[in-house]
């Protein structure tokens, strides 16, 4: 057990800024980093409540529209923009990268170039209309599920490109902080049912047509990836991520709608 908990903590530590209080004894150890995905989605959950506690609470006292953005900047701040990170260095690498060494050159740079600025706004202007949206006509408890929802899936999403696609930075360009690089189908299955909990307790059978976007996603985004750099880095999985998390609004909204 208390392996599995440093397994846990190193995903808390890693894929997110929640502080690990002392009192745990945690203890790093490198092997855990791949290990750690499989609690992935969890993180999603632990980003998603907050992110909906906050528009619960501000929305409450404010309006929606203002409830949508604090919670959005709370979701950010939880993660310390990791993935929108990524997204915007992915933006940047293959908008203006025609090379594999220059995509990874550019994605490696710390600046962000004109793809990643115009990119990055237009995510999260998407992210916040499909949030208004969804929040318009949710209940509570619904709205509870979607957040969570969304978060765990999102990243879960992107866990299935470590388990199919291989790393492709393996010299002095890799960045300081690792990265899980291999990922075991058990794990894989994990992260799996750690998502599905959400799904299951809203219970709508409609949900099945949500996972039809997100295959042809997957087919070609790995095949996308495959073609220009050979696989993936950890700025390519920040993107999976952040566009997955929109399919997933998509999703809930037409779910809603219909």
């Amino acid at each position: 057990m208390n392996r599995e908990k440093d397994i846990f903590l190193t995903a808390l530590m890693f894929y997110s800024r929640i502080p690990i209080p002392k009192w745990t004894k945690y203890e790093y150890k490198e092997e855990y980093l791949n290990k750690a995905t499989r609690y992935f989605p969890i993180i999603g959950w632990f980003v998603g409540f907050v992110a909906w506690a906050v528009f619960v609470i501000t929305a409450q006292y404010t309006s929606e529209t203002v409830g949508v953005v604090l919670s959005m900047i709370s979701s950010i701040l939880m993660t310390g923009a990791f993935h929108e990170d990524g997204f915007a260095d992915f933006c940047d690498g293959f908008g203006g990268g025609w090379t594999k060494e220059r995509i990874l050159e550019i994605m490696k740079d710390s600046r962000t170039g004109a793809y990643g600025v115009v990119g990055i706004m237009l995510l999260l202007l998407l992210k916040f209309s499909l949030l208004s949206s969804i929040a318009e006509i949710a209940d509570i408890n619904l709205l509870l599920l979607f957040f969570v929802g969304g978060h765990a899936l999102s990243r879960c999403f992107a866990a299935s490109f470590v388990y199919t696609l291989p790393y492709v930075r393996e010299d002095a360009l890799s960045k300081a902080k690792p990265i899980s690089k291999q990922l075991k189908r058990k794990d894989l299955w994990i992260a799996v049912f750690f998502t599905l909990i959400p799904f299951a307790l809203i219970a709508r059978i409609e949900l099945i047509a949500l996972f039809i976007p997100f295959i042809i996603f997957k087919l070609w985004m790995r095949s996308y990836l495959n073609k220009w750099i050979g696989g993936y880095t950890g700025d390519c999985l920040g993107a999976i991520q952040q566009v997955a998390e929109i399919v997933t609004y998509f999703g809930f909204l037409a779910l809603l709608k219909a």
